[in-house]
């Protein structure tokens, strides 16, 4: 693609980092001709913090950005170590898929995805401002320039700068300004931002030393292997045997001499020596935090997880730390099989500028600028997943803003991608967001194994669905709902051999006819288990047992958030208009009017959900929208 200076560019990514990777792609794929730019072209797809993917909830955003059609899932399979699935002993809800992930091979498959992709132009540079002009009273974006003094006319921006904007190091009491893994910080960009009136916050996060795995003695710690029964994150992956991907992760902890050392040099580190004033993560803290926070804990577990097939790095999960040189190597030391470690990378905490996300719609764009989007760690957030699925969102709707089309908005009911965004932009963070399933009111059907069925639907519509994969998910779709009433409809007689095996899984017999799907519901019993009673049973595509299993067995449970989903859906629908003046509202509260006009919410749903606005203020506004409805209609 020539592109000349004056060539006005539909769409520009800045950074191409997990956020700036998926909006570039989807921009593109989407049929937009886009832009990327990157402070290094070999830092693309970079993992500054730990060498995996997903994780409780995270897992879940990682399914549910390959449904829509997005890159990352499609990526870790291919690089996948070790795989493992989280909370198997709790309920289907919370089963989370993690991998271990070849963070050099990441890179490569990720640089090459973005080479590969026709419509996309990468470019090397450091984006320093940005241009908004204003139309009859709107403002949009127009123009990015590079720190050459390049320009670029633009219609859309995507801003998905991780944790470079501002960033400063900090290593006991020594700072200085740099990115993550010895990258340039990025200056001048927030500048300009808060010039054109946005509001920035200052977040920390860290990272832990990096060790040679030489100098651990693994043998005395514990080993923790991977799961032998593969499910990849991406529908795509099938090609992939995985042959391999059981690379052995191993566990230590900390003693009361980790804590000793630790507690002794506290006000050495920087993040109780006062030199730090952004906020960290409260469920990603570092260890010191971790002994202040549980003073009685006795000890607390480590991770130690390889980096790469071809590197010896070690990475030491949960022992993130801002401590100096010297003290970082009495506390590695203090752990059992580390006695001689060799640190290669130093850990260390950083800060960064961020906007305060209530200012952006559930599209991601900026609600002042029209044509300018945030993702990932800009919008608040911490994790690659978190990162990923909201660059994908913002390069959709960025997209189909090019197209003239109606954006994608994902509601609360529909994914962990749309509960994320909804607690971002309705009620904002004061620190570093990390995805939970707690977070979400639908956690049972918003499962990681039903993350296509939900979704699909929608990446197709915006256009990230291929034939080929279409006719695959419908094909999986009517082979779940043709087991469903297979299992449902074939009864089981009480024969010696059903209640022998009934007995041999500690299930109590039957004694009348009853069904596969009663005895799925039974809590001791799996699809699985039935298998040897079970003679009309069909070759299922791979995951659509699962979703059968899990839909029966829960049914119950299915309905009734279904129906909650349902109520919340007619809130949802009730739009409310851009232009409403809350002031002119009588019987708003004082607080719930400056918390709705600061928001701007998009609907009663989500006024609902901002802090400050009670239900006897919803009910006002239900209200005061029903008489604006009557009067259009008159």
């Amino acid at each position: 693609m020539e592109m000349k200076k004056d060539k006005n560019l539909p769409v520009a990514v800045i950074g191409a980092g997990h956020a700036g990777i998926e909006a570039a792609l989807a921009s593109a794929r989407m049929g937009v001709e886009t832009v990327v730019f990157t402070m290094n072209l070999d830092a693309i797809g970079n993992m500054p913090c730990n060498p995996s993917i997903g994780g409780s909830a995270k897992g879940h955003l990682v399914f549910e950005l390959d449904a829509l059609g997005g890159e990352m899932g499609y990526a870790a399979d291919r690089v996948t170590l070790q795989s493992r699935t989280l909370n198997l002993g709790k309920g289907a809800a919370v089963h989370s898929k993690r991998t271990q992930a070849d963070r050099d091979e990441y890179k490569r498959h990720m640089k090459m995805a973005l080479e590969a992709e026709k419509r996309l132009r990468i470019i090397q540079a450091e984006i320093v401002d940005i241009k908004v002009v204003d139309e009859g009273g709107a403002r949009r974006v127009s123009e990015v320039i590079t720190s050459l003094g390049e320009s670029f006319a633009v219609s859309k921006v995507i801003i998905a700068s991780g944790t470079f904007l501002e960033s400063e190091i900090f290593v006991g009491d020594k700072v200085y300004s740099a990115g993550p893994d010895g990258m340039l910080a990025a200056r001048g960009l927030s500048a300009a931002l808060v010039r054109e009136g946005i509001r920035l916050q200052r977040f920390k996060t860290g990272t832990p030393a990096r060790v040679h795995r030489r100098s651990v003695r693994l043998e005395r710690l514990e080993l923790q292997e991977g799961e032998r029964e593969i499910v990849p994150f991406s529908v795509r992956s099938a090609d992939i045997p995985f042959d391999g991907a059981n690379t052995p992760c191993h566990i230590v902890y900390t003693n009361e001499r980790t804590h000793r050392i630790i507690l002794d040099n506290l006000e050495r580190s920087a993040m109780y020596s006062g030199n730090i004033v952004g906020t960290g993560p409260r469920y990603c803290p570092s260890i010191e935090t971790k002994l202040v926070r549980f003073k009685d804990k006795p000890r607390h577990q480590l991770f130690v997880e390889p980096c790469g097939a071809h590197t010896e790095e070690l990475y030491i999960q949960g022992f993130s730390t801002s401590m100096p040189t010297d003290v970082q190597y009495e506390m590695l030391r203090s752990l059992d099989g580390f006695e001689d470690a060799e640190i290669m990378r130093y850990a260390y905490a950083i800060e960064y500028d961020s906007i305060e996300p209530t200012q952006l719609l559930p599209t991601l764009e900026v609600k002042s600028i029209s044509g300018l989007y945030g993702a990932g760690q800009f919008n608040g957030t911490s994790g690659y997943e978190e990162a990923a699925v909201q660059g994908l969102v913002a390069g959709i709707n960025a997209a189909l803003s090019v197209k003239g089309e109606e954006p994608m908005i994902l509601p609360r009911s529909s994914s962990y991608i749309g509960t994320l965004i909804d607690d971002l932009v309705t009620k904002g963070t004061g620190e570093p967001y990390r995805m939970m399933t707690s977070r979400s009111e639908y956690r049972l059907i918003l499962r990681q194994d039903n993350a296509d069925m939900r979704l699909t639907e929608i990446g197709r519509r915006v256009g990230l669905i291929d034939d080929e994969r279409y006719s695959a998910f419908l094909a999986k779709r009517d082979s779940i709902e043709r087991e469903i009433k297979r299992l449902e409809h074939t009864n089981v007689a009480p024969t010696d051999e059903v209640n022998a095996l009934l007995e041999s899984l500690g299930s109590s017999k039957i004694t009348t006819g009853t069904t596969l799907a009663a005895l799925i519901k039974r809590p001791e019993l799996s699809y699985r288990d039935l298998a040897p009673i079970d003679s009309d049973r069909v070759p299922l595509v791979r995951g659509a047992a699962t979703t059968a299993e899990i839909s029966i067995k829960y049914e119950g449970y299915i309905k009734r958030e279904l129906a909650e989903a349902e109520r919340q859906k007619h809130l949802e629908n009730m739009r409310i208009p851009t232009d409403i003046d809350y002031s002119d509202i009588g019987g708003l509260r004082i607080e719930a009017r400056e918390k709705l006009s600061e928001i701007r919410p998009l609907n009663l749903g989500q006024a609902s959900r901002i802090s400050g606005v009670n239900p006897a203020d919803i009910s006002v506004l239900m209200i005061r929208l029903e008489e604006m409805r009557r009067k259009r209609k008159t």
